[in-house]
């Protein structure tokens, strides 16, 4: 009397199932770390208020305690500000600045800025840190 059964177990592992897995993941962590750009390269303490800012393809620029003008990560004197945005914005698809202005940046500095985009038609967002 022969008892072994019909369907034979083979110690085979397919490997179909994994590979698309891990290739979803990587697809995931691709798109992922091209939509981290950091807008928080120059540490500063920004006003709370409700809202988020959240415009990666825009220019940011900043201003520090010291009134120091940034614009991504670059130093600029505020003399040269106005061109040096000017020429960025040239070269960029979309007219949008963010501003990061920290919380005890006198509002002169803030409204320099702000008259800049005005002049230019450009238009401006102050980032904020939620609350």
């Amino acid at each position: 009397m022969n008892l072994k059964g019909r369907n034979k177990i083979t110690p085979e592992f397919n490997m179909s199932s994994m590979t698309d897995i891990v290739f979803l993941l990587l697809i995931f962590f691709m798109i992922a770390s091209t939509l981290t750009k950091q807008l928080d390269t120059i540490e500063v303490k920004l006003p709370q208020a409700k809202g988020k800012t959240e415009n990666r393809s825009a220019i940011t620029v900043t201003i520090n305690k010291n009134k120091r003008f940034y614009i991504d990560d670059i130093v600029v004197a505020k003399s040269r500000l106005q061109s040096q945005l000017l020429s960025i914005l040239s070269k960029s698809d979309s007219r949008v600045i963010v501003l990061r202005a920290e919380k005890n940046v006198p509002i002169e500095e803030v409204v320099y800025v702000m008259g800049i985009a005005n002049q230019n038609s450009i238009k401006i967002v102050l980032a904020v840190d939620a609350q």
